[in-house]
Protein backbone atom coordinates (compact mmCIF):
# COMPACT_ATOMS: atom_id res chain seq x y z
CA UNK A 1 0.00 0.00 0.00
CA UNK A 2 1.58 3.56 -0.57
CA UNK A 3 2.62 6.03 1.64
CA UNK A 4 0.96 9.53 1.36
CA UNK A 5 3.29 12.59 1.06
CA UNK A 6 2.88 13.45 4.57
CA UNK A 7 3.60 10.46 5.75
CA UNK A 8 6.90 10.63 4.01
CA UNK A 9 8.04 13.87 5.52
CA UNK A 10 7.25 13.22 9.04
CA UNK A 11 9.05 9.53 8.66
CA UNK A 12 12.17 12.13 7.31
CA UNK A 13 12.10 14.19 9.85
CA UNK A 14 12.02 11.50 12.84
CA UNK A 15 15.23 9.76 11.69
CA UNK A 16 16.57 13.42 11.55
CA UNK A 17 15.91 14.05 14.88
CA UNK A 18 17.41 10.81 15.73
CA UNK A 19 20.62 11.39 14.76
CA UNK A 20 20.79 14.87 15.88
CA UNK A 21 22.20 13.97 18.91
CA UNK A 22 24.93 11.79 17.65
CA UNK A 23 26.11 14.54 15.50
CA UNK A 24 25.75 16.80 18.22
CA UNK A 25 27.69 14.70 21.14
CA UNK A 26 30.65 14.34 18.10
CA UNK A 27 31.54 17.87 17.48
CA UNK A 28 31.43 19.72 14.36
CA UNK A 29 30.10 16.65 11.36
CA UNK A 30 32.62 18.70 8.98
CA UNK A 31 35.54 18.54 10.78
CA UNK A 32 38.36 16.37 9.21
CA UNK A 33 40.03 14.25 11.34
CA UNK A 34 43.58 14.49 12.02
CA UNK A 35 46.70 13.49 14.64
CA UNK A 36 49.23 15.32 15.94
CA UNK A 37 51.83 16.32 18.13
CA UNK A 38 53.38 19.02 20.38
CA UNK A 39 56.70 20.76 19.08
CA UNK A 40 59.77 19.06 21.32
CA UNK A 41 62.50 20.53 22.28
CA UNK A 42 65.57 18.65 21.86
CA UNK A 43 69.53 18.35 21.65
CA UNK A 44 70.09 18.44 17.98
CA UNK A 45 72.56 15.95 16.36
CA UNK A 46 74.14 15.02 13.14
CA UNK A 47 73.51 11.91 11.66
CA UNK A 48 76.58 10.85 9.95
CA UNK A 49 75.65 7.46 7.09
CA UNK A 50 78.65 5.64 6.56
CA UNK A 51 79.24 2.13 4.09
CA UNK A 52 82.04 0.17 5.26
CA UNK A 53 83.28 -3.11 5.59
CA UNK A 54 83.65 -6.04 7.82
CA UNK A 55 87.50 -7.07 8.43
CA UNK A 56 89.43 -9.78 10.88
CA UNK A 57 91.37 -8.55 14.16
CA UNK A 58 93.52 -11.41 13.15
CA UNK A 59 94.52 -12.85 10.01
CA UNK A 60 97.27 -14.49 9.19
CA UNK A 61 99.67 -16.09 6.13
CA UNK A 62 100.78 -19.31 7.29
CA UNK A 63 104.08 -20.43 6.09
CA UNK A 64 106.62 -23.45 7.28
CA UNK A 65 109.21 -22.79 9.10
CA UNK A 66 111.32 -25.49 7.09
CA UNK A 67 111.36 -26.34 3.13
CA UNK A 68 110.17 -30.15 2.41
CA UNK A 69 107.68 -32.22 0.78
CA UNK A 70 103.94 -31.71 1.34
CA UNK A 71 102.94 -35.48 2.53
CA UNK A 72 99.61 -34.45 4.18
CA UNK A 73 97.27 -31.48 4.05
CA UNK A 74 94.10 -31.99 6.94
CA UNK A 75 92.29 -28.72 5.70
CA UNK A 76 90.82 -27.34 3.00
CA UNK A 77 89.06 -24.03 2.43
CA UNK A 78 86.37 -22.82 4.95
CA UNK A 79 87.49 -25.99 7.64
CA UNK A 80 86.84 -24.32 10.44
CA UNK A 81 90.40 -24.98 12.58
CA UNK A 82 90.89 -24.54 17.06
CA UNK A 83 94.28 -23.44 17.54
CA UNK A 84 97.01 -26.09 17.75
CA UNK A 85 95.13 -28.09 15.67
CA UNK A 86 97.37 -29.72 12.66
CA UNK A 87 97.47 -28.09 9.05
CA UNK A 88 99.81 -29.34 7.33
CA UNK A 89 102.61 -31.79 7.67
CA UNK A 90 105.97 -32.58 5.49
CA UNK A 91 107.64 -35.57 4.54
CA UNK A 92 109.59 -36.21 7.66
CA UNK A 93 111.59 -38.97 6.19
CA UNK A 94 115.36 -37.49 5.66
CA UNK A 95 114.57 -35.24 8.85
CA UNK A 96 114.15 -38.06 11.47
CA UNK A 97 117.15 -40.12 9.88
CA UNK A 98 118.77 -36.92 10.92
CA UNK A 99 117.44 -36.96 14.43
CA UNK A 100 118.28 -40.35 15.23
CA UNK A 101 122.18 -39.59 13.62
CA UNK A 102 122.22 -36.77 16.25
CA UNK A 103 120.54 -38.97 18.95
CA UNK A 104 123.32 -41.46 18.33
CA UNK A 105 125.97 -38.83 18.90
CA UNK A 106 124.52 -37.97 21.78
CA UNK A 107 124.57 -41.69 23.20
CA UNK A 108 128.21 -42.11 22.30
CA UNK A 109 129.44 -38.95 23.92
CA UNK A 110 128.09 -39.89 26.76
CA UNK A 111 129.39 -43.39 27.01
CA UNK A 112 132.79 -41.48 26.43
CA UNK A 113 132.27 -39.10 29.04
CA UNK A 114 131.42 -42.22 31.52
CA UNK A 115 134.25 -43.59 30.73
CA UNK A 116 136.70 -41.01 31.18
CA UNK A 117 135.07 -40.10 34.38
CA UNK A 118 135.87 -43.33 35.94
CA UNK A 119 139.37 -43.52 34.80
CA UNK A 120 139.61 -40.51 36.43
CA UNK A 121 138.07 -41.38 39.70
CA UNK A 122 140.42 -44.14 39.53
CA UNK A 123 143.82 -42.40 39.24
CA UNK A 124 142.72 -39.72 42.09
CA UNK A 125 142.52 -42.86 44.02
CA UNK A 126 146.17 -43.98 43.50
CA UNK A 127 147.78 -39.88 43.99
CA UNK A 128 148.06 -40.66 47.62
CA UNK A 129 149.96 -44.15 47.05
CA UNK A 130 152.30 -42.11 44.58
CA UNK A 131 151.22 -44.99 41.79
CA UNK A 132 150.44 -42.53 39.31
CA UNK A 133 151.74 -39.27 37.89
CA UNK A 134 150.30 -35.86 38.45
CA UNK A 135 150.64 -35.26 34.69
CA UNK A 136 148.43 -38.46 33.94
CA UNK A 137 146.04 -37.60 36.44
CA UNK A 138 145.31 -33.82 34.70
CA UNK A 139 145.43 -35.40 31.43
CA UNK A 140 142.94 -37.10 32.02
CA UNK A 141 140.51 -34.67 34.30
CA UNK A 142 141.46 -32.31 30.37
CA UNK A 143 139.77 -35.85 28.72
CA UNK A 144 136.84 -35.50 30.97
CA UNK A 145 136.79 -31.56 29.94
CA UNK A 146 136.84 -32.23 26.66
CA UNK A 147 134.15 -35.27 26.65
CA UNK A 148 131.60 -32.60 28.66
CA UNK A 149 131.95 -30.24 26.08
CA UNK A 150 131.45 -33.03 23.40
CA UNK A 151 128.11 -33.89 24.72
CA UNK A 152 126.89 -30.46 25.14
CA UNK A 153 127.33 -30.34 21.49
CA UNK A 154 126.07 -33.31 20.91
CA UNK A 155 122.93 -32.77 22.67
CA UNK A 156 122.40 -28.93 20.92
CA UNK A 157 122.66 -31.18 17.39
CA UNK A 158 120.41 -33.34 18.71
CA UNK A 159 118.05 -30.28 19.95
CA UNK A 160 118.22 -28.53 16.39
CA UNK A 161 117.38 -31.92 14.75
CA UNK A 162 114.48 -32.05 16.80
CA UNK A 163 113.44 -28.61 16.64
CA UNK A 164 113.61 -28.96 12.94
CA UNK A 165 111.43 -32.50 12.96
CA UNK A 166 108.64 -30.81 14.43
CA UNK A 167 108.74 -27.78 12.36
CA UNK A 168 107.92 -30.39 9.58
CA UNK A 169 104.49 -29.72 10.78
CA UNK A 170 101.91 -26.56 10.71
CA UNK A 171 99.79 -26.19 13.28
CA UNK A 172 97.10 -23.25 13.73
CA UNK A 173 98.21 -20.44 15.91
CA UNK A 174 94.57 -19.51 16.75
CA UNK A 175 90.92 -20.01 16.41
CA UNK A 176 89.28 -19.19 12.81
CA UNK A 177 88.97 -20.26 9.29
CA UNK A 178 90.96 -21.45 6.58
CA UNK A 179 90.31 -18.36 4.08
CA UNK A 180 92.46 -19.69 1.39
CA UNK A 181 94.72 -22.91 0.36
CA UNK A 182 97.55 -22.36 -1.85
CA UNK A 183 99.53 -25.43 -2.13
CA UNK A 184 98.24 -29.30 -2.75
CA UNK A 185 100.16 -32.75 -1.49
CA UNK A 186 103.51 -33.46 -3.50
CA UNK A 187 104.73 -29.68 -3.88
CA UNK A 188 107.83 -28.56 -2.52
CA UNK A 189 107.56 -25.57 -0.06
CA UNK A 190 110.38 -23.16 0.85
CA UNK A 191 110.66 -21.28 4.09
CA UNK A 192 108.46 -18.36 4.19
CA UNK A 193 106.30 -19.49 1.58
CA UNK A 194 102.64 -18.83 2.09
CA UNK A 195 100.42 -22.31 1.82
CA UNK A 196 97.18 -21.29 4.18
CA UNK A 197 95.47 -18.48 5.17
CA UNK A 198 93.44 -18.54 8.28
CA UNK A 199 90.90 -15.97 9.54
CA UNK A 200 89.69 -15.47 12.87
CA UNK A 201 86.16 -14.93 13.08
CA UNK A 202 85.31 -14.09 16.71
CA UNK A 203 87.34 -11.60 16.93
CA UNK A 204 85.90 -8.60 13.96
CA UNK A 205 85.80 -4.53 13.51
CA UNK A 206 83.94 -2.52 11.08
CA UNK A 207 86.24 -0.20 8.61
CA UNK A 208 84.43 3.08 7.29
CA UNK A 209 85.84 5.47 5.21
CA UNK A 210 85.08 8.36 6.19
CA UNK A 211 85.12 12.17 5.49
CA UNK A 212 88.23 13.83 6.72
CA UNK A 213 85.51 17.16 7.47
CA UNK A 214 84.15 15.10 10.64
CA UNK A 215 87.49 13.98 11.63
CA UNK A 216 87.49 16.70 14.51
CA UNK A 217 83.74 15.38 15.74
CA UNK A 218 84.49 11.84 16.35
CA UNK A 219 85.87 10.71 19.39
CA UNK A 220 86.77 6.82 20.65
CA UNK A 221 83.70 5.12 22.29
CA UNK A 222 81.04 6.84 20.19
CA UNK A 223 77.90 4.59 19.80
CA UNK A 224 76.65 3.58 16.50
CA UNK A 225 74.12 1.51 15.03
CA UNK A 226 74.93 -0.73 11.86
CA UNK A 227 73.53 -3.25 9.78
CA UNK A 228 74.48 -5.85 7.49
CA UNK A 229 73.47 -5.18 3.42
CA UNK A 230 72.99 -9.30 3.58
CA UNK A 231 70.67 -8.48 6.56
CA UNK A 232 69.06 -4.98 6.39
CA UNK A 233 66.47 -6.10 9.02
CA UNK A 234 68.80 -6.81 12.01
CA UNK A 235 70.34 -3.56 14.07
CA UNK A 236 73.59 -4.31 15.81
CA UNK A 237 75.22 -2.07 18.35
CA UNK A 238 78.38 -0.93 18.16
CA UNK A 239 80.96 1.83 19.31
CA UNK A 240 83.60 3.71 18.03
CA UNK A 241 87.18 1.64 19.11
CA UNK A 242 89.87 4.05 16.44
CA UNK A 243 90.11 6.93 14.44
CA UNK A 244 93.09 6.85 12.24
CA UNK A 245 94.00 10.17 11.78
CA UNK A 246 95.93 9.36 8.23
CA UNK A 247 93.71 10.67 5.52
CA UNK A 248 93.49 9.29 1.69
CA UNK A 249 94.99 12.11 -0.52
CA UNK A 250 93.10 10.67 -3.61
CA UNK A 251 89.72 10.66 -1.61
CA UNK A 252 90.41 13.00 1.37
CA UNK A 253 89.21 10.20 4.05
CA UNK A 254 90.38 8.61 7.29
CA UNK A 255 89.78 5.27 8.28
CA UNK A 256 86.97 4.66 10.82
CA UNK A 257 87.47 1.37 13.61
CA UNK A 258 84.34 0.01 15.33
CA UNK A 259 84.32 -2.84 16.96
CA UNK A 260 81.47 -5.23 17.26
CA UNK A 261 80.19 -8.13 19.47
CA UNK A 262 80.11 -11.22 17.31
CA UNK A 263 78.72 -14.21 19.38
CA UNK A 264 76.75 -15.93 16.82
CA UNK A 265 79.41 -15.40 13.74
CA UNK A 266 76.97 -13.81 11.65
CA UNK A 267 79.63 -11.03 10.91
CA UNK A 268 81.89 -12.40 8.48
CA UNK A 269 85.04 -10.48 7.40
CA UNK A 270 84.10 -8.92 3.48
CA UNK A 271 80.88 -8.48 4.13
CA UNK A 272 79.29 -4.84 3.48
CA UNK A 273 77.78 -3.20 6.36
CA UNK A 274 76.15 0.19 6.52
CA UNK A 275 75.69 2.11 9.99
CA UNK A 276 74.63 5.52 11.16
CA UNK A 277 76.74 7.87 13.69
CA UNK A 278 74.97 10.42 15.41
CA UNK A 279 77.60 13.41 16.11
CA UNK A 280 76.32 15.79 18.64
CA UNK A 281 76.04 19.83 17.62
CA UNK A 282 76.53 21.08 21.06
CA UNK A 283 73.16 22.91 20.63
CA UNK A 284 69.51 22.38 21.07
CA UNK A 285 66.26 23.64 19.53
CA UNK A 286 62.88 22.79 18.01
CA UNK A 287 61.65 19.40 16.65
CA UNK A 288 59.18 18.13 14.69
CA UNK A 289 58.12 14.12 13.52
CA UNK A 290 59.50 14.05 9.68
CA UNK A 291 55.97 13.45 9.10
CA UNK A 292 55.00 16.75 9.89
CA UNK A 293 57.30 18.60 7.24
CA UNK A 294 55.42 18.69 3.56
CA UNK A 295 57.45 19.83 0.79
CA UNK A 296 56.22 21.01 -2.23
CA UNK A 297 57.95 21.36 -5.98
CA UNK A 298 57.85 25.35 -5.66
CA UNK A 299 60.28 25.21 -2.70
CA UNK A 300 58.52 25.26 0.10
CA UNK A 301 58.67 23.50 3.68
CA UNK A 302 55.10 23.62 5.29
CA UNK A 303 54.03 22.40 8.32
CA UNK A 304 50.20 22.87 9.66
CA UNK A 305 49.34 23.44 13.42
CA UNK A 306 46.12 23.48 15.38
CA UNK A 307 44.90 25.91 17.26
CA UNK A 308 41.47 25.78 18.92
CA UNK A 309 40.38 23.07 16.41
CA UNK A 310 41.20 25.35 13.20
CA UNK A 311 44.33 24.22 11.19
CA UNK A 312 46.84 26.85 10.19
CA UNK A 313 49.66 26.63 7.56
CA UNK A 314 53.23 27.54 8.54
CA UNK A 315 56.28 27.78 6.35
CA UNK A 316 59.46 26.75 8.41
CA UNK A 317 62.97 26.68 7.88
CA UNK A 318 64.20 22.98 8.62
CA UNK A 319 67.60 21.87 10.30
CA UNK A 320 69.18 18.31 10.22
CA UNK A 321 66.96 15.37 10.37
CA UNK A 322 67.52 12.58 12.93
CA UNK A 323 65.75 9.89 14.70
CA UNK A 324 62.42 10.56 12.66
CA UNK A 325 62.52 13.74 13.71
CA UNK A 326 63.42 17.07 12.01
CA UNK A 327 65.35 20.38 13.39
CA UNK A 328 63.04 23.54 12.45
CA UNK A 329 64.27 26.77 12.61
CA UNK A 330 61.74 29.01 11.79
CA UNK A 331 58.81 29.43 11.51
CA UNK A 332 57.06 27.80 15.00
CA UNK A 333 56.74 28.12 18.15
CA UNK A 334 57.41 26.55 21.23
CA UNK A 335 54.71 24.18 22.21
CA UNK A 336 52.41 24.41 19.29
CA UNK A 337 50.54 21.65 18.31
CA UNK A 338 51.62 20.38 14.71
CA UNK A 339 49.81 18.01 12.38
CA UNK A 340 51.69 14.52 11.42
CA UNK A 341 48.79 12.60 10.21
CA UNK A 342 46.13 13.80 7.67
CA UNK A 343 48.15 17.35 6.49
CA UNK A 344 48.38 16.66 3.03
CA UNK A 345 44.73 17.76 1.97
CA UNK A 346 44.20 20.64 4.31
CA UNK A 347 43.29 24.12 3.84
CA UNK A 348 44.34 26.86 5.71
CA UNK A 349 41.55 28.00 8.16
CA UNK A 350 39.69 24.24 7.92
CA UNK A 351 38.23 23.04 10.91
CA UNK A 352 39.63 19.63 12.25
CA UNK A 353 39.21 16.76 15.02
CA UNK A 354 42.40 16.59 16.42
CA UNK A 355 43.83 13.26 18.54
CA UNK A 356 47.28 13.11 19.61
CA UNK A 357 49.44 9.80 18.50
CA UNK A 358 50.31 6.93 21.26
CA UNK A 359 53.99 8.68 21.78
CA UNK A 360 52.41 12.16 22.51
CA UNK A 361 50.08 10.78 25.27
Amino acid sequence: MAIALPDCRRLLLLLLCCHLPTALATGDAGAAPVTVEIVQQRAIQRVLDLTGTVTAMRSARLSAATSGLVAGLRVDSGSRVKAGQLLLELDPELAQLQLDSALAQVEQADTGLKDAQRRLAEARTLVPQRSIAESVVRDIEAEVASDEAALHQAQAEAGYRRGILQRHQLRAPFDGVVSAKMTELGEWIDPGQAVLELVALDDVRLDFPVSEDYLADIRPDTPLTFSLSANPGRVFQGSVDTVVPITDPGARTFLLRVLAENPDQRLLPGMSVRAQLHLATGRSGLVVPRDAILRFPDGRVVVWTVDAGVARENLVVTGLGFDSLVEIREGLPAGATVVVEGNEALQNGQRVAPRQTQTGR
